[in-house]
């Protein structure tokens, strides 16, 4: 069989990509956007011959890039002069934010993961995905088939769910169709997602049992002032190594705390509905926490039974 390729007639037109025009490669042109960019590495606005001058660049396609620039909001124009847009302040103070909150959690990941023998996450919420900033781990680490910079559905992992459950403009929820799934288990009707997200607020932690992976259990809890999330961790394991209760709720709920206090100035502010967590006592998955541990543990209250922790965080 002979495969034919189809051929524009003399009187078809055909379109050509901006690339295909002038034989620039993505390469080369996100290298002018760079150069441009770099032109307002100093206070002020420039004109176009002012870039003109500091890019080399022909006036046509200065022109042309900045007003792209414009419309995508990395600079802004008033009148004949350019500055930097908002959409490069927003990424800027994104990056700063991350950075801090990465700095602040690394400690505190190896602290859990030393504790509880499991993957320790940190993640953020991306549209509709969760974003992975790091990942803790040993040996246990090869068989979770996540890594950092990796991507899933928030609806189907722990920690998606941690900042769902306190996320403002929820675009998850704001369609109607079946949310997406990762396997049998994961909740993709939203009238049951609410129902899950209004259970994460009620206690502070989020679970996910085989949700987001076949076979992997995540306790998870929300990095932020009370009512706010920036960011989640979690522990994660085989469901054979899960306890989804005070053994693990509570170091989770502490690591959390610790990284906010650290990223806030260690601000000496208990969120509300850590009052009710007890100091974590030995368990199949879980090792005793020493009183140094995970960064100024809650302040132990009354003991209550092992099975009314269970029913609370069933």
């Amino acid at each position: 069989m002979t495969a034919t390729l189809d051929q524009p007639t003399p009187n078809t037109t055909v379109k050509r990509t901006g690339t295909e025009r002038t034989g620039e490669t993505p390469s080369a042109v996100l290298d002018r956007i760079s150069l441009v960019l770099d032109a307002f590495d100093g206070p002020g606005r420039l004109t176009l011959a002012q870039v003109v001058r500091r890019t080399g660049l022909p006036r046509s396609s200065a022109h042309r890039m900045l007003e792209r620039l414009v419309q995508l909001r990395w600079l802004r124009r008033d009148g004949r002069d350019y500055e930097l847009g908002m959409r490069l302040v927003e990424l800027g103070s994104l990056a700063v934010h991350q950075d801090r909150l990465h700095r602040a959690a690394i400690p505190r990941l190896h602290e859990l993961h030393a504790a509880t023998g499991l993957v320790v996450h940190l993640a953020v919420l991306d549209g509709s995905d969760v974003v992975y900033l790091e990942k803790v781990g040993s040996r246990l680490a090869a068989a979770i088939p996540t890594r950092v910079g990796g991507r899933r559905p928030a609806n189907c992992a722990a920690v998606g769910k941690a900042i769902l459950a306190y996320a403002e403009d929820d675009g998850v929820l704001s369609g109607t169709g079946p949310l997406p799934r990762n396997t049998k288990y994961s909740i993709s009707d939203p009238a049951r997602l609410r129902a899950e997200l209004a259970k994460v607020r009620a206690h502070g932690v989020a679970f996910d049992r085989e949700e987001s992976l076949p076979g992997i259990g995540c306790v998870a809890a929300p990095i932020g002032d009370p009512g706010e999330a920036v960011a989640a961790i979690s522990v994660c394991g085989p469901m054979n190594q899960m306890a989804f209760d005070h053994r693990l709720v509570a170091p989770v709920r502490m690591a959390a705390l610790g990284i906010w206090r650290a990223m806030e100035g260690a601000r000496q502010r208990v969120v509300p509905t850590l009052q009710q967590v007890r100091p974590l006592r030995p368990g199949p998955t879980a090792q005793s926490l020493s009183h140094s541990a995970l960064s100024h543990p809650a302040q132990s209250h009354p003991a209550r039974s092992h099975r009314a922790d269970t029913r609370r965080f069933a």
